[in-house]
């Protein structure tokens, strides 16, 4: 008479990938551990065709003028295309060009992590949740009938964070300058916004709440009012009087 195969342990690993550490915690037992190199193979190949700092990469191609729109791959002319799109939707705020060249990466990290959570999904994850750079996608539970706990960092001190939020198949991604230096530039007027440190958006995808978050930082002390617009998305937006403002779903979701 055979044993019982005793179930696989849940999964967790973190590479750095596009720039930054991404982790991956898988909490379903029994998902095939390929599953993970898949994922992380796809998060590789993203950084090698969408990223501006990559030389030979497709969107720095089309930014040199070495390559055609026409020629590009399926993938880039379709995410090119949807961040048009959020272009439309923001009035003008999310824009791939803000800092002079091509770069979409304002949609790109999270619709990254958005593809690597299909992965997982197609080889029968359900309950997991992955993070790079301060951005996190999860779907299901960490345990059954625990939601993700999500930290949000706070802008000014780094021991704190300043909010926690309950969720569950939630992407949740946050825009400012205090990790990276003034890298979001208000594409009206050429020049980093003011008046805001953070702007925290939560949504369904989490390629959304990136370019969300991203157009709403970009507006500076326009955010509050144009978050409070936004359907199946909550904001919370820390100001640089330190005032911090959020969404009425927004603060549902906070623990």
């Amino acid at each position: 008479m055979g044993r019982a195969v005793p179930a696989a342990e849940p999964l967790r690993r973190v590479e750095r990938v596009m720039g930054i550490p991404v982790g991956i915690d898988v909490r379903d037992r029994g998902v095939d551990p390929g599953a993970l190199d898949r994922a992380f193979a796809h998060l590789r190949w993203v950084d090698a065709t969408f990223s501006p700092f990559v030389a030979d990469s497709e969107i720095s191609r089309l930014d040199a003028g070495t390559l055609a729109l026409r020629d590009a791959s399926p993938e880039v002319r379709a995410v090119l295309e949807q961040c048009a799109a959020l272009a439309r939707r923001t009035g003008g705020w999310f824009d791939v060009h803000a800092t002079g060249r091509l770069d979409p990466s304002g949609f790109v990290k999270g619709w990254a992590l958005d593809g690597a959570a299909a992965t997982l999904a197609a080889a029968g994850a359900r309950s997991f949740c992955l993070h790079a750079g301060g951005d996190v996608l999860v779907r299901g539970e960490r345990a059954p009938g625990q939601p993700w706990r999500v930290g949000v960092q706070h802008p000014l001190r780094r021991d704190r964070v300043a909010a926690v939020l309950r969720a569950r198949d939630l992407g949740v991604a946050t825009s400012g300058a205090y990790e990276r230096g003034p890298h979001v530039i208000d594409p009206h007027r050429g020049r980093p916004p003011v008046g805001v440190l953070s702007v925290t958006v939560a949504a369904p995808g989490l390629g959304l709440a990136d370019a969300y978050a991203t157009a709403a930082f970009a507006m500076g002390l326009d955010v509050p009012a144009w978050t409070a617009t936004l359907r199946d998305c909550e904001a919370l937006t820390i100001l640089a009087d330190g005032r911090v403002l959020s969404t009425p779903g927004l603060e549902r979701l906070r623990c």
